[in-house]
């Protein structure tokens, strides 16, 4: 290249400053330094990049056109910096982090949002998996954090929150007409489940004992087939909460077994060893819980089951 991104750099700290004198202060050059090295881009470009009025300088047309491709080129040259820095600092350059679908993704979205801003030049690949899924990620060595289940042996790991799933259909089912039920009276009624998303030693949740039963492979979609009533499931409350709420799914009057509840657990790959980037999602994620899903779930919480017991 004939020209520097340095010498473009110069040039631009002319035009955002208004003129050499304020451009070397900026950039910590001396006026003369400026001023030969944009003589010398005008040189060896063949085009003149600046004119001076009074003592303001201000690009030219082919100036304006140049200055605004090469700007591109030193954002990229910054972003090499950057990158160097927080390489050379430690931060991890991808972080994989598996999460239970059961974990609502607006909470996942705000933790995320807020470490995009710390750290900015670390990727992040998300899993979403269902049962043992994130336990398969972390043997396979696919992810560095994960949230699930309690119950995974071998890791480090912290407690993260309580999740209840309720047993819902939709408000025109049929069973949410019936009397008080039983296990058995579900047995005739399509029940929707959740398909594990570990590809080796997959297992079941909850009850399956319906004749009928429909599997699919993400919750969103199971939420969507219980409010078009193609059957009944235990579903997550942060998920159908307020649809519970606004009457578009009814709690199913079940005398026992209406509410199970679960335990999410936090689960380091590299336990202690675990890098910068990845301790501080880590904490991210334990504050959201710790300070925010009270705020919305317990209140929540105390609606339906005040509802419930209403019902009954």
């Amino acid at each position: 290249m004939r020209v520097t991104l340095e010498q473009w750099r110069m040039l631009k700290a002319v035009v955002d400053h208004g003129g050499f004198a304020h451009a070397a202060a900026a950039v910590h050059k001396s006026q003369s330094s400026i001023n030969h090295a944009i003589h010398k881009m005008e040189d060896q470009l063949g085009v003149k990049l600046l004119q001076v009025k009074g003592r303001k300088a201000y690009l030219t047309d082919a100036g304006h056109l140049l200055l605004r491709r090469a700007e591109g080129l030193l954002d990229s040259a910054q972003h090499i910096d950057d990158l160097a820095r927080s390489l050379s600092a430690g931060e991890e350059p991808e972080i994989g982090l598996a999460i239970d679908q059961i974990m609502p993704a607006v909470y996942i979205t705000e933790v995320l949002e807020q470490f995009a801003s710390e750290y900015p030049n670390t990727r992040v690949q998300l899993y979403e998996t269902v049962l043992s899924g994130a336990r398969e990620a972390l043997e396979e060595g696919a992810v560095d954090l994960a949230i699930a289940g309690a119950g995974m042996a071998g890791y480090l790991s912290e407690p993260m929150t309580g999740i209840d799933f309720i047993a819902v259909a939709s408000v025109n089912h049929e069973l949410c007409n019936m009397g008080p039920l039983n296990m058995d009276d579900l047995r005739n009624h399509r029940q929707i489940v959740t398909r594990d998303s570990a590809l080796q030693d997959k297992v079941d949740s909850g009850w399956l004992k319906a004749e009928q039963r429909w599997t699919v492979s993400n919750l969103s979609t199971a939420v969507a087939m219980v409010q078009r009533g193609v059957g009944f499931a235990w579903l997550p409350m942060t998920r159908v909460g307020p649809l519970i709420l606004s009457d578009e799914l009814r709690v199913l009057p079940l005398a026992k077994g209406a509410i199970r509840s679960a335990t999410l657990q936090m689960y380091y790959a590299q336990g202690e060893q675990s890098g910068p980037g990845v301790m501080r999602l880590a904490e991210l994620l334990k504050e959201f819980c710790v300070m925010q899903c009270p705020k919305y779930d317990v209140p929540m919480r105390a609606q339906i089951l005040e509802r419930v017991n209403k019902d009954e």
